[in-house]
């Protein structure tokens, strides 16, 4: 097996000067440096990182968790995450807390016992306790997709707005009944995604009804029977809004099941465009999310935080897109250029 010291000899250089190249512990000249990194390669060393975490405090790793498994939608934000880490020299270490409290508490426990040097989280409807265990041990932690408060570092699309441009499309279409399948009670996303559906209904002087809104539990088996509980109503919505792309499939089934065709006897909109949202019959008018992007953002935020440990929180919202197909009962068109990435810096 190739040491360090086999290195140092092919370099010639000191076994200390391998370690500070290895370790970043000390600046080396760029020649020198060179000259140790053409010895690794040439003689197939492989660093210990453990060892380099004992002499730097540091492992070089991120702790990642999300419900990438249970929803698909974590699962592009997972490659936007993978891409900066390891661009920035980091490796993952994933965990799927099934957007169970009692289940996320234990998994982010676990990542910080195996010393990654901070979090990216994606918090479930109740994360008191998760988040008291890392602001307790001070662990450097990114938020991701909800929210949890102003004094935290935290990434996420823009929810409001884009719900109201649904709104309003179908309200310009002469909808005046949308309904809405909303998500889990407890989560940003949520709360946010209704007040934007509230907003696109007084934007086009159209009343709030109770009986219009259902809550699907962000999951497919939810929105189906959301779906049917609106289309039961004496007065049933002509369109439809579901608030993610796994209510979008519940949705779509209970309209399979009631023998509705879409856009024909019904209008239906989504938040969340997915890879198959253009594979259906008809095609699905849909806000897309920047998820890769905000996996990327939520590394950086990390990276920062990471060396500048005192700086003040940050949240970091990023723009959708209005993914115009022919669900909602019109001919396509290119979608609006989507606005700049906005950040907020939260006054103490």
């Amino acid at each position: 097996m190739t040491t360090m010291t086999d290195v140092a000899r092919r370099a010639g250089v000191s076994v200390a000067t391998v370690s500070h190249v290895l370790n970043d512990t000390r600046p080396v000249r760029p020649d020198t440096r060179a000259a140790v990194l053409g010895a690794i390669e040439e003689l197939g060393y492989t660093h210990n990182t453990l060892a380099r975490s004992l002499v730097t405090s540091r492992t070089r790793s991120i702790g990642l968790a999300v419900s990438a498994i249970s929803n698909p939608y974590f699962t592009e934000i997972l490659q936007g995450v993978e891409a900066g880490a390891l661009a920035a020299g980091y490796s993952l270490l994933l965990t799927d807390p099934h957007d169970d409290p009692r289940h996320e508490r234990t998994v982010v426990q676990l990542l910080h016992e195996r010393r990654v040097d901070g979090m990216i989280v994606a918090p479930s409807a109740e994360p008191a306790a998760m988040v008291e265990y890392l602001a307790r041990r001070q662990v450097p932690t990114v938020f991701l997709d909800r929210l949890v408060g102003d004094d935290h570092d935290q990434v996420c699309a823009e929810n409001s707005g884009p719900v109201r441009q649904l709104v309003e499309h179908l309200a310009e279409l002469g909808h005046t009944r949308i309904g809405l399948v909303a998500g889990l009670p407890g989560l940003s996303t949520t709360t946010e995604r209704v007040e934007g559906y509230r907003e696109g209904l007084r934007s086009r002087a159209l009343p709030f009804a109770p009986g219009l809104l259902a809550g699907g539990n962000s999951e497919a088996a939810g929105a189906q029977d959301a779906t049917r509980r609106l289309l039961a109503a004496p007065q049933p919505p002509t369109a439809i809004i579901t608030a993610n792309n796994a209510m979008t499939i519940g949705a779509l089934r209970a309209l399979r099941e009631l023998g509705l065709e879409v856009p024909r006897d019904i209008a239906l909109a989504c938040f969340d465009d997915f890879s198959w949202a253009d594979l259906f019959t008809p095609r699905l008018t849909a806000i897309a999310q920047p998820s890769k992007d905000i996996g990327a953002a939520a590394v950086r935020l990390l990276l920062e935080r990471l060396a500048e440990p005192d700086r003040p929180p940050r949240t970091v919202r990023l723009p959708c897109t209005f993914v115009h197909r022919t669900s909602c009962g019109c001919a396509e068109s290119a979608p609006a250029t989507p606005p700049a990435a906005q950040e907020r810096n939260p006054t103490p």
